[in-house]
């Protein structure tokens, strides 16, 4: 097939890249291997991520050092409850000497986009982001701006302070193709970096990769092969999550497509053309996570959505081989 014959001719090119990359990142976030490439997964799948953490931990750097590392522009917005949706998508201005409006493109405008505490703006702000995160363009005063590619909102929320905030809605969080929590660093890293502190920041790196390298990348990911029976088990993973005693809402269609998606970014990361099994596994906790709505008896016995996850893909057979 075509679609294997690309992946073929460039899937170990994709290691080498994606490596490289995350290695890079790596130089900064110290001792979050694993989240670092799981945000790359993300951007090399032309989704969306989701990290909800404590302040201080890196959030901010993430974002700049993936930038810097791909050479691509970044903007951070600090949602506030008085931000305004123009102040994400743009406005129309009026030009004084030509007596015309012209477009101010927003914050959006951008390669990387850092939405520091989403929770905090309202609904109405919130919303404004829909649009560029699925369509990867905004429409003001009725005309449609094509936002730059590659495109990325890195969205974070704190889980820990929850006055004044406005949660997200289930349609919103279903649009976000990963979840992760970068956490404390282990002791090791977190000496090295009072060692290192101040030797090297985000800004200070130098881009080991540009657009054009993610582009390839991303094609690649679209080039993996899926054997029918990995496509039955990402299906019934969902079915799973829907009649599952705990959950109320489980895995919408667009679930099952991330699922899909982030487990062939993991397939081609590993050098592979195809996926395995343990691909999907991988993928299960970041891509379902957030997505799962639990009941309220759940949430009375203090079970979490991961848990809930786990439960699933003990209850669901793995399919045995490729094929």
């Amino acid at each position: 097939m075509a679609t294997r014959d690309v992946a073929d001719a460039g899937v170990e090119q994709f290691p080498v890249v994606f490596d490289a990359i995350a290695d890079n990142v790596g130089r900064v976030l110290h001792g979050k291997r694993d989240a670092v490439r799981l945000a790359l997964i993300c951007l090399v799948a032309r989704g969306h991520l989701l990290v909800e953490d404590v302040p201080g931990v890196g959030k901010t750097s993430l974002a700049k050092a993936l930038a810097r590392s791909v050479r691509l522009d970044w903007q951070r917005i600090q949602f506030t409850p008085d931000l305004l949706p123009s102040d994400v998508t743009g406005s129309s201005v009026l030009d004084r000497e030509s007596s015309t409006f012209r477009f101010r493109p927003g914050a959006v405008f951008t390669h990387i986009l850092l939405g520091d505490e989403i929770n905090r703006a309202s609904p109405k702000t919130q919303s404004a982001l829909l649009e560029a995160m699925e369509e990867r363009q905004v429409t003001v005063d009725g005309r449609t701006h094509r936002l730059p590619a590659p495109f990325l909102v890195i969205a974070t929320q704190n889980p820990v302070e929850h006055e004044g905030t406005y949660p997200l809605p289930e349609s919103q969080v279903d649009r976000f193709l990963v979840r992760l929590t970068l956490g404390y660093p282990d002791r090791a890293s977190e000496i090295t970096m009072l060692e290192t502190h101040g030797d090297l920041v985000a800004e200070q790196l130098e881009a080991v990769a540009d657009a054009a390298d993610l582009e390839m990348l991303s094609s690649l990911v679209e080039a993996v092969y899926v054997a029918p029976p990995l496509r039955g088990y990402v299906v019934d993973l969902a079915a799973a999550t829907r009649r599952h005693p705990s959950v109320e809402l489980g895995m919408s269609p667009r679930a099952t497509i991330a699922l899909q998606t982030v487990a062939k970014a993991m397939a081609a990361a590993s050098g592979r053309d195809y996926v395995v099994p343990d691909d999907i596994r991988a993928a299960a906790h970041p891509v379902l996570g957030h997505r799962l709505v639990l009941g309220a008896q759940a949430e009375l016995d203090a079970t979490t959505a991961d848990e809930v996850v786990d439960e699933v893909m003990r209850s669901v057979p793995v399919p045995a081989a490729r094929t």
